[in-house]
């Protein structure tokens, strides 16, 4: 019986011979999906193989077997000889049948070859004329068995050539191959479509964009990756038409491209779960832009890789969900603050402004361990009574916060359930919260605290969001270190400097004293300005300032000593050049390596006289009761330190009942870019406006007028001295008036 084959070839070409043939093998690969085959014709007087036509390589692929005996161990061979479907599943399976075949294609692929056979039977089998064979070629990602449907459709296919073959032979004009076998060419294709075919090719998405942006191609790989139509993403930007790249930081990516002329990535989650990679590759002319699909490891899910077949039809979609990755844009910019973080307050702060809002945190908490317990350094979002319940509580408490920061090991709770899990709901104290981030911060590998970020809503935690926070817990300890060490160096450098000042300045009949001390606005650490008051007798005062080189504890230690050098030699009795020079000589002999500048005055109040001398010091201002603001010209010497025998002349002025005397350090009224002339008469001004207010308010109106010079960066030492209005009891004013200035 002769088995029936439907017809499958339908619309074959009219054409007859080898076009024919030809057309047969087009429509036969493009059934069963192969993208290479041939077909061989037997030569009528030869027992050999002839190549008649080809498609899908260069004629050199096939070179070695244009001409086979069909004593050739070859598929195709195989096939005519036992008149059967043969199939080669994959390269290893052609290593092991057809050794020598696979010597010169090591390749990845599967092949199926088919006899081309006529119809004549015998006794119910095919005995027909053996017109030749066929073979069809695969991807090496075809599977290593054939499907019935594929082997359905290759049967039928030669079925239908043998036929044609068949039916030619009965006319007397059998086929025979040409001197050269036909190898079938690719469609012609414009420029354009040829772009687009290379682009095609690619398993990802190609996008080109202009110099300013925009889409000026994309593939349709591209688009259904982006889940846009093409003609939706031409002509406008991808981070402001695809909502979920709607982000600073790939625009970011983009423009760092386009300046550095080197490549750039960066990874994206298309909502809800597929993770996509984008590859920039820039000229001057703009980029083109790679996107794939990307390998990402979920927290709670098996490794998956995103689809990367073929997509279906694409549905316009309008995802409007944020995506978390711009929190990178927020990181970076905290990780470069937190460089110039001063103080634990400015890393809290920080923290709360720049962590919170990149990850939707709703409360944060910074807390380090101290002598066994637990400290809250600093928080936001929390009421006051958490603080006060967590403050204190002892390293050995059961509590997540407490855990990370003893183990180290972060730990990430996306709702109330998944925490009362590891915990239970007796240990987590309600703090209006749903989930949770503890980040340990370890600095210089130790840890140091925890970090907690809180959610007032249950919120999933991606890969990516737990290595960044984890990283930036790092980035906070590193800060939180600096700071606690600054603040601790801070209020010992304070309390070192007030230990070396004057607690309370003396009271005397007849004299109100004022005094103020200001660290610098830039280098924060102790200084050496100073100021004393001695009372030498009932009706005698000396007053010091001055302002030893530096801002260390060397300078503040010195500072010390200048201060008690100088209130010994004034208890003493000596008159104040004398004073100066005595320090001096102590400073020359200790060679600290610093110098000092120093005022001092001793004033008689009986007789309403000052006696003064100066060490390259600023010249005093003295108001008079008139409100008139004057220098007090006083001539001095070197600074203190530099020369064992300088001199220090002093010089005695008068001074009128009711004036005030300002002596002052250099930083109340230097300033960089401002002449210290002007400075010092805009300071005049300023003290004959408010001198006749309480001293004690006169001193912080001249200490805020200071502080209105945002550089400021040396220490100030303010010391203001009121002589009451009046006669001295039981005796006159001695001396004149004398003009100053």
């Amino acid at each position: 019986m002769v088995p029936e084959y439907p017809t499958f070839l339908e619309g074959r070409s009219p054409r007859s011979g080898l076009d024919a043939l030809a057309d047969d093998l087009v429509k036969a690969l493009e059934s069963v999906g192969a993208h290479l085959g041939a077909v061989y014709l037997l030569a009528p007087d030869a027992d050999v193989l002839e190549l008649a036509v080809m498609k899908g390589a260069p004629r050199d692929f096939i070179r070695p077997w244009e001409r086979m005996s069909m004593a050739m161990p070859m598929p195709v061979t195989d096939a005519i000889r036992h008149r059967r479907l043969v199939w080669v599943g994959d390269e290893k399976e052609m290593a092991r049948v057809y050794p020598g075949a696979a010597l010169v294609m090591p390749y990845e692929f599967s092949l199926a070859a088919v006899p081309l056979l006529g119809a004549a039977t015998v006794s119910g089998a095919v005995h027909g004329t053996v017109y030749g064979g066929m073979f069809a070629l695969w991807a090496g990602t075809h599977s290593c068995e054939l499907s019935e449907d594929e082997r359905e459709r290759l049967l039928r296919a030669a079925a239908e050539m043998a036929r044609g073959l068949e039916e030619a032979d009965r006319q007397g004009r059998r086929l025979r191959p040409g001197l050269e076998p036909r190898v079938l060419p690719a469609p012609s294709m414009q420029p354009a479509e040829v772009i687009a075919a290379v682009a095609d090719r690619l398993p990802e998405g190609i996008c080109g964009l202009d110099a300013g942006g925009r889409v000026t191609f994309v593939t349709p790989r591209a688009a259904a990756l982006l889940g846009m139509l093409p003609a939706r993403l031409l002509g406008s930007h991808p981070w402001t038409r695809v909502p979920w790249l709607n982000d600073p930081v790939y625009e970011d990516r983009y423009r760092a491209a386009m300046i550095s002329q080197q490549a750039a990535s960066f990874v994206a989650l298309r909502p809800p779960d597929r993770w996509l990679s984008f590859e920039l590759y820039p000229a001057l002319n703009g980029v083109t832009m790679r996107i794939s699909p990307a390998m990402v490891e979920a927290a709670d899910m098996p490794v998956q890789p995103l689809e990367t077949g073929s997509p279906g039809p694409v549905a316009e979609v309008g995802l409007t969900l944020p995506t978390r990755v711009g929190a990178l844009y927020h990181i970076l910019h905290l990780a470069s603050t937190l460089t110039k973080a001063a103080s634990v307050q400015d890393v809290v702060d920080l923290v709360a402004n720049r962590l919170m809002p990149a990850f939707g945190g709703d409360g944060m908490a910074l807390m380090v361990a101290e002598d066994g317990r637990m400290s809250v350094v600093g928080d936001r979002g929390y009421p006051p009574h958490l603080r006060e319940h967590y403050d204190g509580l002892p390293l050995t408490s059961p509590t997540p916060s407490v855990r990370t920061m003893v183990t180290g090991v972060p730990s990430f709770f996306g709702s109330q359930e998944e925490l009362d899990e590891v915990y239970g709901p007796e240990v987590a104290v309600d703090d209006g919260m749903a989930s949770w981030a503890f980040l340990p911060l370890i600095a210089s590998g130790r840890s140091v605290g925890t970090c907690v970020l809180a959610f007032a809503r249950n919120h999933r935690f991606t890969v990516e969001e737990r290595a960044l926070l984890t990283a930036l817990g790092g980035l906070i300890a590193q800060a939180l270190e600096r700071a606690r060490l600054y603040d601790a160096k801070l209020e010992l450098a304070h309390a070192l400097q007030q230990s070396l000042l004057p607690h309370a300045l003396p009271r005397l009949p007849r004299l109100s004293a004022a005094a103020r001390y200001l660290p610098g606005t830039e280098d924060m650490d102790i200084g050496g300005d100073f100021y004393d008051v001695i009372g030498l007798a009932d009706d005698t005062v000396a007053a010091v300032v001055g302002d030893v080189q530096g801002h260390n504890v060397t300078a503040a230690a010195l500072m010390g000593q200048v201060r008690t050098a100088v209130r010994a030699y004034a208890t003493a009795g000596a008159d104040p050049g004398e004073v100066l020079a005595r320090t001096n000589h102590l400073l020359v002999d200790l060679d600290p390596g610093l110098f000092a500048s120093c005022v001092y005055l001793r004033l008689d109040l009986r007789r309403n006289l000052a006696c003064l001398a100066r060490a390259g010091h600023p010249q005093p201002l003295m108001r008079l009761p008139d409100g008139r603001v004057q220098v007090v010209e006083v001539p001095g010497g070197l600074l203190l330190g530099i020369d064992h025998s300088v001199d220090y002349p002093h010089t005695e002025i008068p001074l009128e009942p009711g004036s005030t005397l300002a002596l002052y350090t250099d930083g109340l009224v230097e300033t960089p870019g401002v002449d210290i002339d002007e400075a010092l008469a805009d300071l005049a001004v300023e003290l004959e406006r408010v001198g006749e207010r309480p001293l004690e308010e006169v001193a912080s109106t001249l200490i805020r007028h200071a502080q209105q010079t945002s550089h400021r960066s040396d220490d100030i030492a303010l010391l203001l001295l009121r002589l009451a209005a009046g006669p001295y009891p039981g005796g006159t004013p001695g001396g004149t008036r004398v003009v100053l200035g």
